[in-house]
């Protein structure tokens, strides 16, 4: 991975977790939405030994919301609600029109007024296309695509296959730090 996880990434669990686990991802893609649970799981499963980042990747030729989708997350983000909205925007995949993301922002208290003038912001837009650029720098050529502390996870992607590579990165890691 070219670029290593920073402050400019939305992340969740310690900062000293053993395994970065960076996923770039489309909100409209069904195989996202299908790695989103396993993810979700292997985070209860592995809870410290993660640090989970999520980039965006919106394949807007194929997926009419996407890019949307990608900035209702950021959007949500500047009000401090990036991992709820993320996590509406995988359980609610078939409404990511505007006016859902709207209906969304509302429905997690965010400021809405705010939240619509922020899905507009060519910064958001900018960062968005930045990432995507990332990682197909990186060799990500499908979504959702991992990294484990910075390698391209290429193996299954369901829990058993992510839940032996993050073991395998976390005891490989201890061994040698």
């Amino acid at each position: 991975m070219r670029v290593p996880v920073s402050e400019d990434d939305w992340t969740r669990g310690a900062e000293n977790a053993p395994v970065t686990l960076v996923e770039y991802t489309d909100y409209e893609c069904p195989l996202c939405r299908a790695a989103h649970s396993v993810v979700e799981r292997l985070f209860e499963a592995e809870g410290s030994r993660i640090r989970f980042a999520v980039r965006h990747v919106p394949l807007v030729s194929r997926h009419e919301h996407a890019m949307d989708a990608a900035m209702a997350a950021e959007a949500a983000g500047r009000q401090g609600k990036f991992w709820e909205m993320h996590e509406r925007l995988f359980r609610d995949p078939p409404q990511l029109g505007r006016d859902h993301l709207l209906r969304h922002a509302g429905e997690l208290g965010l400021d809405v007024e705010r939240f619509q003038a922020d899905l507009d912001d060519d910064d958001l837009a900018r960062k968005i296309r930045e990432q995507k650029r990332e990682g197909v720098r990186s060799g990500l050529n499908t979504t959702p695509t991992f990294f484990i502390n910075g390698e391209r996870y290429d193996g299954p992607q369901d829990f058993e296959g992510l839940s032996k590579a993050v073991r395998d990165a976390a005891g490989n890691r201890q061994e040698t730090g």
